[in-house]
């Protein structure tokens, strides 16, 4: 029977959740990736491409509590909807009108958009997923998003190639028009479930409870792992003498590690193989892991800090989602995803603004260090901080 259910996880009705997944991470890399690279007419100074850059990540920080609030509120599907139509326009935007205002103004708009769907979509993959099949879920779901993110430069970059920026946001303004569609077509309605009245000290209490902030924290470390290798190994492979398609294969290495573990640990945690702690533990000790083999030197220090990177990300995500969707009240799962996705995003923010900052004070090797020791230290904190609560309970 638990295999049944198992299977109708991977249904009709969520494949336009994990298109939608694809859509942020196709749109947050894609663009991100070809900014700087070929658009000297929009983006004219490296402040201004730090702008932009930030537009999007900024958006999603702010909106995404918001929006998974809402989503708890209205029901996910017309969040998710709106999400994805309002995707679209901010990306048809540029393509009809080209000029670098309107650049900032849909990049700004693309940002709020996926802060909706995002959450929404997340929250969908948990509701319309039986418990027993979260982990598979989640597992497919991040494996589509990881897709995103490895092809998202590599199409970017071709689009922009054959016809320039607008292009790019033209094939983003159909591609989130055509999930949008799919979604309307398939992902049932699902109506907001009765909740209890919530006071601000109510939520603060929740999200300050090891059950949130355990695989939150584990997910921000992936994040933080995950973007920090993108960004820096081939920092210390074009140190090292290597060149431009050595460094770009070993970043494509970890993409694809994280990509193809998650599905097999989505499983592994349905099956009863794994548990979602120490599979969450195991996975920061393996980032841990990747980025101290990021301070050796030459091919074979990049490679297996790419490799071991993505694996312990490919851990981290679906197993962290998958937790807690199993442990938020099917009626807050919005807020609880949008909560989780903004620690996400201070991950992805923080964890290179530490490596950069230990780097510049020192040098690189020595920012890899500082950030390993954070994840390896994380179970231990994760342990301690279980066990406290657990002595609070039943005290109480």
């Amino acid at each position: 029977m638990a295999q049944r259910a198992v299977r109708r996880s991977a249904g009709p009705q969520v494949w336009p959740l994990y298109a939608a997944g694809f859509t942020t991470a196709f749109g947050a890399h894609g663009v991100a990736a070809s900014l700087g690279a070929r658009s000297a007419d929009a983006v004219t100074s490296l402040l201004v491409l730090g702008g932009l850059l930030a537009l999007y990540d900024g958006a999603e920080v702010v909106l995404k509590p918001v929006f998974g609030t809402l989503a708890d509120r209205v029901g996910a599907r017309p969040v998710l909807l709106g999400g994805l139509v309002a995707f679209a326009a901010a990306s048809a935007l540029y393509a009809v009108a080209g000029s670098s205002g309107w650049l900032w103004a849909a990049r700004l708009g693309q940002g709020a958009a996926a802060s909706a769907f995002s959450p929404a979509a997340s929250a969908l993959v948990a509701r319309l997923s039986p418990p027993v099949g979260h982990g598979r879920a989640f597992g497919r779901y991040g494996f589509w998003k990881s897709v995103g993110y490895t092809l998202g430069p590599l199409l970017g970059g071709v689009l922009v190639w054959a016809g320039g920026l607008r292009l790019l946001f033209a094939v983003l303004a159909v591609t989130g028009a055509v999930v949008a569609g799919w979604a309307l077509a398939a992902v049932p309605q699902v109506p907001p479930l009765p909740r209890a009245r919530q006071t601000l000290l109510d939520l603060a209490r929740r999200l300050a409870d090891p059950v949130f902030l355990v695989p939150t924290g584990a997910l921000a470390g992936a994040t933080a792992a995950l973007c920090v290798g993108v960004g820096f190994l081939p920092v210390s492979g074009a140190a090292a003498g290597l060149g431009t398609v050595a460094t770009g294969a070993a970043v494509s290495v970890l993409a694809a590690c994280a990509a193809v573990v998650q599905p097999y640990a989505g499983r592994a945690l349905d099956a009863g193989r794994l548990t979602a702690r120490v599979g969450l533990s195991c996975g920061l000790l393996v980032a841990a892991a990747g980025l101290a083999c990021a301070m050796l030197s030459g091919l074979t220090g990049v490679l297996l800090a790419a490799a071991l990177i993505g694996v312990g990300t490919g851990l981290i995500t679906p197993l962290g989602f998958a937790a807690l969707a199993s442990a938020t009240p099917r009626e807050r799962l919005g807020q609880t995803m949008g909560a989780a996705e903004l620690g996400r995003e201070l991950g992805d923010a923080g964890g290179p603004l530490l490596v950069a900052g230990v780097a510049s004070a020192a040098a690189l090797p020595y920012g890899y260090a500082v950030l390993a020791l954070l994840l390896a230290a994380g179970p231990a904190v994760a342990a301690v901080a279980t066990t406290v609560a657990s002595a609070r309970r039943s005290t109480t």
